[in-house]
């Protein structure tokens, strides 16, 4: 007979060479002393980490010998965490092993959450009642000087301005390509690469790019290098400043934008167009309908969805655009936006108040971007 038909309990696999406990009074101190060892050790090793982090922080050694020691301090760190952790919850009474250790393994990655994302955020708000320094209490004043300053309501307009046109032309042009590359025979990937380079430089490094092409130089300071100006005045016309063109600027500084958004948006609407099943295409043509009438009545509605998160996507990277505006004009002649402005106040005017609602006015028009994006979600998931 085995075990489970005489009653007997059987250990899981690891846990044979464990003695049978005597009494009542054994299974009481080895489950305290259970659950003292699996509270306790995780934070002396936490506590060990912590020092190690103060000594090599105030350490006088070389500097690429402390940043290798961190990283293997932290990479040891961080597995022998879990393997005490999980060591520790091996020697819980069995009813709260099941329950502890989910916990014991996202319980790091909740507290990092909370640190860096949770208690910044609740902090932001806080501050955002206060004066300039953090010190004394303003109210809803912060908030006034948002949705009253001159400056502040136009970037809100620009703002708005760039979440209107740059998603819906990066998307409709990324969409046109993926269309146009997937009907190549060769050279599909190489196209694609060139068309995605753009995302590999960062928006800084784009706006110096566009800088060449929107420059323009006042009579008397040197010829015109910039792309646009050349090309305007081989038209025969006078050279423009187009950066301070009020309020073209601001349709100017979105071109870098798309230039660096329609290459992500190419890649994964042509993912998504090749994943529409080609039986369906094949049908709708043998029905005599013509490449336009796929496209638009077979392939947009098989990769809306896709469509969709793409726009989203491209809406939140707009709304926290300010690098571009930053590099291109400062935030100048008209091309003020929601988020140079709060980097503004919070870095260069050092009100931290003001800096501090302007973050939250962006944080709360984003929650309902986030809140469309995760219906849609799950209403995909119930579908499948």
């Amino acid at each position: 007979m085995s075990d489970q038909d005489t009653g007997h309990h059987v250990d899981p696999p690891g846990y044979g060479a464990r003695p049978p406990l005597k009494d009542d009074g054994d299974k009481v101190k080895s489950s305290v002393l259970g659950i003292v060892a699996a509270v306790t050790l995780p934070f002396v090793l936490l506590a060990v980490f912590y020092g190690a982090f103060l000594i090599l922080r105030d350490s006088d050694i070389n500097r690429l010998l402390i940043v290798a020691l961190a990283l293997l301090i932290g990479v040891a760190g961080v597995f022998a965490l879990y393997w005490v952790m999980n060591y520790s919850i091996d020697h819980l009474p069995e009813r709260l092993r099941v329950r502890v250790r989910p916990w014991a393994f996202v319980g790091p990655a909740l507290v990092f959450l909370s640190l860096y994302l949770v208690y910044p955020a609740i902090n932001t708000v806080i501050i955002s009642f206060k004066d300039s320094t953090s010190d004394g209490f303003v109210g809803f004043d912060n908030y006034v000087f948002v949705f009253t300053d001159e400056a502040m309501l136009r970037s809100i307009r620009n703002t708005l301005g760039w979440i209107i046109v740059v998603p819906a032309v990066s998307v409709g042009i990324g969409l046109a390509f993926a269309v146009l590359v997937d009907k190549l025979r060769r050279g599909e990937a190489v196209a694609k690469s060139l068309i995605f380079l753009p995302m590999a430089i960062s928006f800084v490094a784009a706006s110096i790019v566009w800088r060449f092409v929107y420059s323009f130089r006042p009579e008397g300071f040197g010829e015109q290098i910039g792309l646009l100006n050349s090309i305007w005045m081989g038209l025969g016309n006078d050279p423009v400043a187009w950066l301070l063109l009020e309020p073209w600027n601001n349709l100017l500084l979105m071109v870098i934008m798309i230039w660096l958004q329609t290459g992500f948006a190419m890649v994964i609407l042509s993912a998504a167009i090749k994943g529409v099943p080609a039986d369906i295409i094949e049908a709708s043509r043998i029905d005599g309908a013509n490449e336009f009438q796929v496209f638009r009545r077979i392939t947009i509605p098989s990769i809306l969805s896709t469509i969709v998160v793409v726009m989203t996507t491209a809406i939140i990277t707009v709304m926290k655009v300010f690098d571009i505006v930053w590099v291109m004009t400062n935030g100048e002649f008209g091309t003020e936006v929601i988020a140079e402005r709060m980097i503004r106040w919070f870095f260069r005017f050092g009100n931290n108040g003001r800096g501090a609602a302007i973050a939250v006015v962006l944080f709360v028009a984003i929650i309902p971007v986030m809140v469309f994006n995760v219906k849609r979600f799950k209403a995909e998931e119930a579908i499948r």
